[in-house]
């Protein structure tokens, strides 16, 4: 999963297989999802065809490790912790969920103590750790946002899902347990210290012995060109996503003072971010503590990605980062920062050139497009994005404050851009399936194709006092959104096979 340019080992490790070698060896290619997109735009429409069918080209069920998909270099038969918890969304709604889970679970019941509360990097079909990454406890590669990244990925899918193995499974709660204390102990990562970390830690065995791996076990950033720093900033906002994770997970489970405590520890980690890697004067923020523990670097993408920053002159300054960084390289080699591109510009409001990102990703000839990550990738930005689909839970408490209680709400937001109409269907959200159609920015309609009744918020772009609900105006909620925008939404119960339809009153 190293990104080129940028991120080096993995593919001068190994000769990288065809893809098609190893459908012919294990049957890919015979899963099948039900997801459905059509649109007025054939172009998108195609683009989504080509996506699914190549995700699920890469979606295996019978091999040791149990259900997987590739997520890692093609080829290498594996499966990584970035990968998996970038391609879990896509994955998600293509109806992969039992492989999502299976893959996060090996990771999770592969810590340990002996490799100071890692996992292993990548595990391959054969349920081991790929051979490419690792040699033993004490030699094996190892980025050290991952253990954040899967926690995190761990709370999306059950909010998707509704798994409550995600909550209760006892090698899930061990790996939540020992990510958020030990790994954050061993690792010298509290927000207290980690600013002033060193970059060599942990290196076990005498003095000297020869590493196949040398300094990457403990790598402190998804960066892997740069052997020299001490934090980057992607490992920060992973942490901060952990711990919200963590601490929702602890509220489902009753546990108020670690909630809270966890919240604090999220909180810290986000005024660190804001103030110590904010050059005001510049309006960017540094992306990296080098050697001697000066700030470098610039940073957007991660930082908007994670939700980390503080609205106003810090957001606006990351985002414009990323456009900067698009403008020079609008078709990137490294394929693995441009397929989280087109997510994080539809949530910030700028759909046509989230589209972009997203049918530069998709068109023939593309180089790298036959990364795992891309195609997943952009099945994800079509829920999330240009679809809007998102799934909240909801504390018994907080549902018990509003109108009626449930334990989540399903919520859509246009991004079509120019874009005439859009709808998705058979979209699987925790037991039911849905379908949403989207006419431009200003007219949506939710169907509930099978479970039960479940609670719709419909939004839409622009500060509206009332919406139409099925030609009915009802009083809209106004919330403000980062960099500017304003959001107008109105919830509503759609029952079991029903259809119900909002839209902003001409």
């Amino acid at each position: 999963m190293r990104i080129l340019g940028v991120f080096t080992c993995c593919a001068t490790i190994a000769a990288v297989a065809s893809v098609h070698a190893l459908s012919a060896q294990t049957g890919a290619g015979k899963t099948e999802s039900k997801l459905r997109i059509e649109s007025s735009d054939k172009k998108l429409a195609a683009g989504f065809e080509w996506a699914k069918r190549q995700a699920l080209s890469y979606a295996f069920e019978r091999d040791p490790v149990g259900p997987w998909y590739e997520a890692a270099l093609p080829g290498r038969e594996a499966f990584c912790m970035r990968d998996v918890s970038h391609q879990a969304t896509g994955a998600h709604a293509l109806g992969l969920a039992r492989h999502t889970k299976n893959m996060l679970r090996h990771f999770a019941e592969n810590i340990s103590a002996s490799k100071d509360w890692c996992s292993y990097w990548e595990i391959d079909r054969y349920n081991r750790p790929a051979p490419a990454d690792y040699v033993s406890d004490a030699d094996f590669w190892y980025n050290l946002p991952a253990n954040f990244d899967v926690a995190d990925t761990c709370y999306r899918m059950f909010a998707w899902s509704g798994d409550l193995d995600y909550v209760n499974d006892p090698v899930f709660q061990h790996f939540y347990e020992r990510t958020v204390k030990d790994y954050v102990e061993r690792w010298d990562l509290g927000a207290g210290r980690v600013m002033k970390r060193q970059r060599r830690m942990n290196v076990p065995g005498p003095a000297g012995a020869r590493r196949r791996f040398g300094m990457a076990r403990g790598i402190p950033g998804y960066d892997e060109g740069n052997p020299n720093y001490a934090l980057a900033v992607d490992l920060l906002d992973a942490q901060y996503a952990a711990y919200l994770a963590y601490a929702r997970f602890q509220q489902m489970r009753g546990n108020r003072d670690l909630t809270q405590a966890y919240l604090k520890k999220a909180a810290d980690v986000r005024a660190l971010v804001n103030s110590a890697f904010w050059e005001e004067a510049g309006g960017f923020f540094y992306s990296h503590v080098g050697p001697e523990h000066k700030l470098e670097g610039r940073g957007g993408l991660d930082l908007l990605y994670r939700d980390i920053v503080d609205d106003g002159p810090k957001a606006r300054g990351a985002l414009n980062a990323m456009l900067e960084a698009i403008r020079k390289d609008p078709s990137s080699r490294a394929v693995e920062i441009q397929s989280h591109q087109a997510e994080i510009l539809y949530r910030y409001g700028m759909p046509d050139a989230a589209y972009a990102q997203m049918m530069d990703l998709t068109r023939e000839g593309r180089t790298r497009r036959e990364y795992p990550e891309v195609c997943f990738s952009v099945i994800g930005a079509l829920v999330t994005g240009l679809m809007g689909i998102t799934v909240d839970p909801v504390s018994p408490f907080q549902a018990s404050q509003e109108d009626g209680f449930t334990d989540r709400i399903v919520r859509t937001l246009p991004g079509l851009g120019s874009i005439a109409w859009a709808e998705m269907r058979n979209l699987p959200v925790r037991a039911n399936e849905v379908a949403v159609r989207h006419e431009g920015g200003r007219k949506t309609a939710l169907t509930n194709q099978t479970g039960p009744a479940l609670v719709w918020q419909a939004c839409f772009e622009g500060p509206h006092e009332t919406l139409l609900v099925d030609g009915q105006a009802v009083r809209a909620r106004i919330e403000k959104r980062p960099v500017g925008r304003t959001v107008s939404s109105a919830r509503v119960t759609v029952g079991a096979g029903g259809t119900v339809t909002v839209e902003v009153p001409r």
